[in-house]
């Protein structure tokens, strides 16, 4: 072939790629979308997921439907979705533990975040509340490290598995406090709460949406956030920042991403809408009444945090010594 009419050739079948994916998503979406939640129904992702998706739906033009696939703590749900095929009717709604922590603890997760998930937007933020048992006698996060000191490896905290959020930061905070504390998980926050109460542990980082009912009711003490800031949610909490330690985060956040190769146009589009969603005045009420703050971003705002978080908790997971199970 004469390489003239072979360089044409080339251009054109260029120029008709480069025209398929604005096509595509001008068609799309066509049918119903599935957003995968790799977490029970009734959990937090499910509630916050379903606040979401309704509205997105009628952005959209068509159904979402909301899929729970619950299992080896969102790893299963998160696997599915990041083998799915890329075609702009799969999405994950999932927190940060299955695209975080699960691949510095696993070298067989089956899956890759980094690799086989296109980030959407992050949804929704939210503190850890560090509680202790009322019987421990502190009021505040100094006594409860005095009395740690004090008490030297005889406390135990509870968490809700190993390298779990929970777990984690209470391993960056006992290195930031110099504590000796004794790991127990559990199997989910009721647990820990009922241990707490037995006596079996004296203190945990918990959710917010299961420690305020007994923090309100005076079955735990709460000792402080883990934002940077006063949490929206929860503004009459001091922060652990403000008590002595700069620099001490520890969020717990919720995000939709997509398989890899979902055309960046439909990414984009589905980017686009939430981020008008999360920020509306009704959707960021709920979200608050569930203890969450709003986010919304771009792509690459969610792609950043998520290196950013991989590598901040790869250093506590090091320093740790924390294994898989």
């Amino acid at each position: 072939m004469p390489m003239q009419r072979r360089d044409v050739l080339r251009a054109a079948a260029a120029g008709a790629a480069a025209l398929a994916v604005p096509s595509f998503a001008q068609a799309w979406p066509a049918r119903p979308i599935k957003l995968v939640v790799p977490f029970p129904a009734g959990s937090s992702p499910d509630i916050i997921g379903r606040l979401i998706a309704e509205p997105l739906a009628q952005a959209l033009g068509q159904p979402i439907v909301v899929d729970n696939r619950p299992g080896a703590g969102g790893n299963v749900g998160t696997g599915a979705v990041a083998k799915a095929e890329p075609d702009g009717y799969t999405f994950l709604f999932t927190i940060q533990g299955p695209l975080v922590t699960a691949p510095l603890l696993s070298r067989n997760l089956g899956y890759d975040p980094a690799k086989e998930l296109a980030p959407v937007s992050l949804v929704a933020t939210s503190p850890n509340v560090l509680v202790v048992a009322p019987g421990l006698g502190v009021s505040t996060l100094a006594d409860f490290v005095r009395i740690a000191k004090q008490k030297k490896g005889e406390l135990n905290y509870g968490s809700v598995g190993n390298g779990s959020a929970s777990h984690l930061a209470m391993e960056s905070f006992k290195t930031r406090a110099g504590l000796e504390l004794v790991h127990v998980p559990y199997q989910g926050f009721p647990q820990v709460v009922n241990a707490i109460l037995a006596g079996q542990v004296q203190a945990g980082f918990m959710v917010p949406g299961i420690a305020m009912g007994q923090v309100r009711a005076g079955k735990l003490k709460a000792l402080g956030v883990t934002t940077l800031g006063r949490a929206a949610s929860l503004p009459e909490l001091p922060t652990l920042v403000e008590q002595g330690y700069p620099g001490f985060e520890a969020v717990s956040w919720q995000a939709v991403l997509a398989p890899a190769h979902t055309p960046r146009a439909i990414v984009e589009r589905v980017s686009q809408e939430l981020v008008r969603i999360i920020k509306s005045a009704d959707v960021r009420g709920k979200m608050l009444g569930q203890y969450f703050s709003a986010a919304g971003t771009a792509p690459e705002a969610l792609a950043n945090l998520m290196k950013s978080e991989r590598e901040r908790w790869a250093q506590v997971i090091k320093a740790a010594g924390v294994q898989a199970e």
